[in-house]
């Protein structure tokens, strides 16, 4: 189906908008976000954090509740852990255990507390009734006095559950508080920048990622219980900063990490540990800037916008992979060494539909075009050649009557005559296969079946010789269908639909070539086609032929080098022919000489298709033969005006010398009248028979035996032979059939033995043997004469040429006879050659094709 609107062709606005209007609906869900989560998490397991040697924590395990009993304990027992850890040397105690109820060993634990000196206590943001506001649970008031420093306990977890970082600071609007790990630091709390907000708002500030060092275990970690009865060593806790927490199920937090999810928590003392050994190691990671994310994102789509419309389709894929590893890359550069967490989803989301969106845009444009292309190349009328057997049954007859001129024919529907010439009903052959030709004399006949309906077609052809090669034709012609009539289906998919109009297309497209390849192939004349440089874009098999270049090598020849590469010429150049046909527009006919053969090259200029410009074809004609007749034409103009004439002249002299004085005739006059006459004759039969044998062609041979045609022309000269007593020694008794004309045969052969019995000396032999040699017949002719001078034998077939030493010797001739043999011999494609020597004779072998059985 042809459509006429336009699709939205791939630019940078409309390719810039579908890359935007589909990140905006990405961003509605939470797609981003789960990338961003995704690529953190891989890029922070795949590069754990070292962890600081200077931490060590005194877990509340399950084994600890075991030995100490229910929780809570005496704060007592709390202050004989700080007792413990200040004596083991240990530099900075932070709990991880909420003291916000005043209890009676509350002075023991703040006592232990003003004894080691540096021991931070946490804060927690709760409401203190699940009917009151939001508020600051606070240790009592000595504790706080005796802590050096207090810190929040809170940890967030992630819009997916998972806890990756806090916020170093988090309080109500008074004042902000440092997290426990920043307050094991030495961080005190702050003002929040916002001022004069309600005392119940939480205020958070600082948001921080940490990269913890493992899963749940990864630090040094000392049971509680263990700690208070038994001696530690001196490296377990000596200048070292302890974080004292519950870590037993049930007691704790359960903190879902990178690491391990839900399967293996991780609780909050360990996560404050691990915080604590980022910042000492300066690797806690900062959040960059919401616009940063939202700019990565609009420069990669403006990017990828502008590039994608200029790259090829095939480079598509890469551009895509390429922006979206650069975006990766920067990606990690920022992690792990600037320790900044640069959201990259929405631009990374980008290349991943620039690719199907960018080809889906092409694949639509390509699509309109090719469609509209498939209907243009659907509708247009198609060269190639109609089958025959599609032709109707009274079409049939007519070209056939066209063709061959029957003397008669028959046409029958069923049994009902349509057209009928000296044949009828009772001339139809029995059992006639349809599509198959029945011939029987010169009779042809051929059912054909046309649907449902039977026709009966016969021809009655001229009975000469072209008989049997218009049966072969007949047999050759296809006229029974046999197209197998499929189904065709009409796909519900459009690119079904599509797939088989581009495979009519194609067939259609194909049957073109091959019938215009064919056409120029078969050409009598050499095809050369340039484009607008006059260079060569195509050559048929004859220029690769007479030129002696191979395709590959002619095609982007420049017509010129080719040319002056073969004719070289000053006059006029090759050049300026080539360049006046192009500038000028004007054909030219120009003499082209290759390899001794003579060509006329006509270059014309046409008009190249979508261009101004012209290009050239150079048709190359093969003049040789004419140039050869016209030189054969002068040579027979002079034989006649020298030769013929001659022998005339010297009749007509004679006759007026005896008609002044008739009374006085001598015989000698008389046979010399007689000699002048015969040779006036032999010159004119001779010339005769060469024109004959020239224009001798294969519709005038027929079968003839060769052993029979050599008998006959022996005969001819045996009486010249027994003259001078020379012996014509017959040697075969094979019959060798030949399709030819016994005609011209034999008189060439004559040709042979009357050379021969000529220069052969009187009581000699001549031997004559008639042999088959493979698929050729042949004849050999050897005699005793003189023989042949070397420097003749290359000219010894031209016509009109004679040997020296005949004429020296008396033995005067045409200079026909042998041209006439070769003639001969060329027309049945044998072939004749000679072998002699002076002073040994000569050998004169014919070899002519035998005759193959017809089909």
């Amino acid at each position: 189906m042809n459509r006429d609107w336009l699709p939205i062709k791939t630019t940078p606005w409309t390719l810039g908008l579908a890359l935007l209007f589909l990140s905006l609906l990405a961003e509605t869900t939470d797609l981003p976000q789960r990338i961003d989560y995704w690529l953190l998490d891989s890029a922070l397991l795949a590069n754990p954090t070292v962890t600081s040697p200077n931490i060590a924590i005194v877990a509340i395990d399950d084994l600890s509740l075991a030995r100490q009993g229910r929780w809570p304990w005496p704060r007592e027992t709390h202050a004989n852990l700080i007792h413990k850890l200040h004596q083991a040397g240990a530099k900075t105690i932070v709990f991880d255990v909420l003291f916000t109820e005043p209890s009676t060993d509350d002075t023991k634990l703040a006592s232990a507390m003003q004894a080691h000196g540096d021991v931070v206590l946490p804060i927690h943001l709760a409401p203190s009734n699940p009917r009151l506001q939001l508020s600051e649970q606070l240790p009592p008031g000595n504790l706080i006095s005796a802590a050096s420093r207090l810190g929040h306990a809170h940890v967030e977890l992630d819009h997916d559950g998972i806890a990756r970082g806090l916020y170093l600071f988090n309080g109500m609007g008074r004042q902000l508080w440092p997290s426990l790990a920043l307050a094991a630091s030495g961080a005190s709390p702050r003002e929040p920048d916002t001022q004069g907000l309600p005392a119940f708002i939480n205020v958070r500030d600082d948001y921080r990622i940490v990269p913890l060092a493992g899963r749940a275990g990864t630090l040094s970690t000392h049971s509680y219980s263990d700690v208070l009865s038994a001696a530690m060593s001196p490296d377990a806790f000596h200048g070292k900063t302890v974080f004292v927490g519950a870590t037993a199920a049930g007691l704790g937090d359960i903190l879902p990490t990178p690491f391990s999810g839900l399967s293996q928590p991780m609780s909050g003392v360990e996560f404050h540990a691990n915080t604590f050994s980022a910042i000492q190691q300066l690797r806690l990671i900062s959040p960059a800037p919401k616009w940063t994310g939202v700019a990565l994102a609009l420069i990669t789509l403006v990017a990828l916008a502008t590039l994608l419309p200029r790259v090829r389709p095939a480079r598509t894929l890469l551009a895509c992979i390429t922006v979206g590893a650069a975006i990766l890359s920067l990606y990690l550069v920022l992690l792990h060494t600037v320790n900044i967490w640069l959201p990259v989803a929405n631009a990374l989301i980008i290349p991943l539909v620039a690719f199907p969106v960018a080809s889906g845009m092409r694949l639509a444009m390509t699509n309109h075009f090719l469609n509209r292309q498939l209907d243009g190349l659907v509708r247009t009328p198609r060269v190639a050649l109609p089958e025959p057997a599609k032709h109707p049954a009274s079409q049939l007859l007519e070209h056939f009557q066209a063709l061959f001129q029957p003397q008669g024919w028959l046409l029958t529907e069923a049994h009902d005559i349509i057209s009928s010439r000296n044949l009828n009903l009772k001339d139809v052959p029995t059992n006639l296969e349809a599509g198959l030709w029945h011939h029987s004399g010169n009779q042809s006949w051929i059912r054909l079946d046309r649907g449902n309906v039977c026709y009966t077609l016969g021809l009655i052809l001229p009975n000469n010789l072209n008989l049997e090669a218009i049966q072969r034709y007949l047999r050759r012609l296809k006229l029974s269908s046999t197209e197998t009539f499929e189904k065709r289906l009409s796909p519900s998919e459009n690119i079904s639909a599509r797939i088989e109009r581009v495979k009519v297309a194609t067939q259609r497209l194909n049957h073109m070539q091959e019938f215009i390849r064919r056409s120029f192939e078969r050409m009598p004349d050499g095809i050369i086609v340039t484009d607008e440089l006059g260079i060569i874009r195509f050559a048929n098999g004859h220029i690769e032929e007479w030129f002696g270049e191979p395709m590959p090598s002619l095609s982007g020849l420049p017509l010129t080098r080719l040319l002056e590469g073969h004719d070289p010429r000053e006059t006029p150049p090759w050049y300026e022919t080539v360049s006046e046909t192009l500038t000028m527009l004007q054909s030219r006919t120009v003499d082209l000489k290759i390899r001794d053969k003579d060509f006329l090259i006509h270059f014309a200029p046409f008009a190249l298709p979508d261009s101004v410009q012209y290009g050239i074809i150079a048709n190359i004609s093969d003049i040789s033969e004419l140039r050869e007749q016209q030189r054969q034409h002068r040579e027979a103009i002079d034989f006649i005006s020298h030769d013929v004439r001659s022998p005339l002249v010297s009749q007509l002299a004679l006759i007026e010398q005896l008609k002044r004085d008739p009374t006085h005739i001598d015989r000698s006059q008389l046979e010399q009248l007689g000699r002048l006459a015969r040779r006036s004759y032999h010159l004119a039969e001779e010339f005769v028979q060469l024109a004959r044998a020239e224009q001798l062609t294969e519709t005038r041979f027929y079968e003839c035996e060769f052993l029979s045609i050599v008998e006959n022309a022996r005969d001819s000269v045996s009486e010249q032979a027994v003259e001078k007593q020379i012996a014509l020694q017959l040697q075969g008794t094979e019959d060798l059939w030949l399709r030819g004309n016994a005609e011209l045969l034999e008189r060439a052969v004559i040709n042979l033995l009357t050379n021969a019995v000529q220069y052969s000396p009187a009581g000699s032999a001549v031997s004559i043997q008639v042999f088959r040699a493979g698929h050729q017949a042949c004849l050999t002719i050897v005699d005793d004469g003189a023989g042949i001078d070397p420097e003749e034998l290359p000219y010894l077939f031209d016509r009109y040429r004679r040997q020296k030493s005949s004429e020296l010797a008396g033995v005067h001739g045409t200079g026909l006879g042998l041209s006439f043999v070769k003639t001969v011999v060329e027309k049945h494609r044998g072939e004749i050659y000679v072998v002699s020597r002076p002073g040994e004779g000569a050998s004169f072998t014919l070899k002519l094709p035998i005759a193959e059985p017809l089909p």
